[in-house]
């Protein structure tokens, strides 16, 4: 059994777009399950479509009006590198009319269920493959994975919204009594869960370098020191998710293959920029092929 993990990252998704169509219509690597996280949710769906060009002109037209209804920040770019402030307009308007979180993140789900259609719902629904993603239940204090086996459309569309809401700048999700966030505040590369689920081999895109080549610039204000803040957090769950999904291999004779970001990317995954998810597109896609081409002459 073959899986496909997608680790969250933000806009930096685009990268691991770039890396799984070359795997899928290049290498003609078939996945049965399909495991992703954040962004790597967005993803998954269209993947297992097999319809990597549409989700590709998706992810390279989007910017931060397609994502948030109410966004909480303002950006600047100085040196080079941009550089991110509180909307305090925005952010306490949210909090007049009773809102838990900096921002508002609403246009993301109706995005999704722009490109994400119920018949193409219904088509991986009834397939083999299975396409599951990962949320985190703040009031139980539990990482979740939902299977689109399990729920009607409307409902799966939900979940891929919620394990999209890096809170709290983005939305905070009251279902079933239950508040829920973003997956990646507890499983950021599921690695382990596809084992669980079964997988022999795992190529799983990691959204961060494999080794640590910079310090974050300075913060400038508050709202700065709790993005990087929150980066470290997300930083040490990935490295902890990937050590454990190792040794859950090992454990179980599973192969994992992984494709990490050569290059940093961004210091700021909340930044959408068309531009710039276009062009990590294309990178993810050249990094694939060059890792392919390098492996085919290790072999014998």
């Amino acid at each position: 059994m073959r899986a496909l993990v997608i680790s969250g990252g933000g806009s930096k998704g685009a990268f691991a777009g770039g890396v799984a169509q070359y795997l899928i219509e290049e290498l003609k690597r078939d996945y049965d399950l399909f495991l992703g996280t954040s962004t790597g949710s967005l993803l998954i769906s269209h993947l297992a479509l097999k319809k990597a060009e549409k989700i590709r002109q998706i992810y390279t037209s989007v910017n931060q009006d397609s994502i948030f209804s109410l966004r909480p920040f303002i950006t600047k770019k100085r040196h080079g590198y941009h550089q991110i402030s509180i909307n305090h307009f925005n952010v306490f308007r949210n909090f007049i009319r009773g809102g838990k979180t900096f921002g508002e993140s609403k246009n993301l789900r109706k995005l999704i269920a722009k490109t994400f259609s119920e018949e193409e719902f219904q088509t991986l629904q009834a397939s083999k493959k299975d396409v599951v993603v990962t949320v985190s239940n703040i009031s139980m204090n539990e990482v979740e994975y939902k299977s689109i086996k399990d729920f009607e459309y409307e409902e799966f569309c939900d979940w891929i919204w919620i394990s999209c809401n890096y809170t709290p700048f983005m939305s905070l999700v009251q279902k079933n009594g239950c508040e829920y966030a973003d997956g990646g505040l507890g499983s950021m590369v599921p690695v382990e869960e596809a084992i669980k689920r079964g997988a022999t081999e795992v190529d799983v895109i990691v959204l961060k370098t494999e080794v640590t080549y910079f310090n974050r610039m300075p913060s400038k204000n508050v709202f700065s020191l709790i993005t990087n803040l929150f980066s470290f957090m997300l930083d040490r769950i990935e490295y902890q998710n990937i050590k454990i999904g190792k040794f859950a291999a090992a454990n179980k004779n599973s192969i994992i293959n992984l494709y990490y970001t050569p290059t940093v990317l961004t210091t700021n995954s909340l930044i959408f920029d068309e531009k710039k998810m276009t062009q990590w597109w294309e990178s993810g896609f050249a990094y694939a092929k060059n890792k392919s081409e390098e492996l085919n002459q290790i072999e014998p």
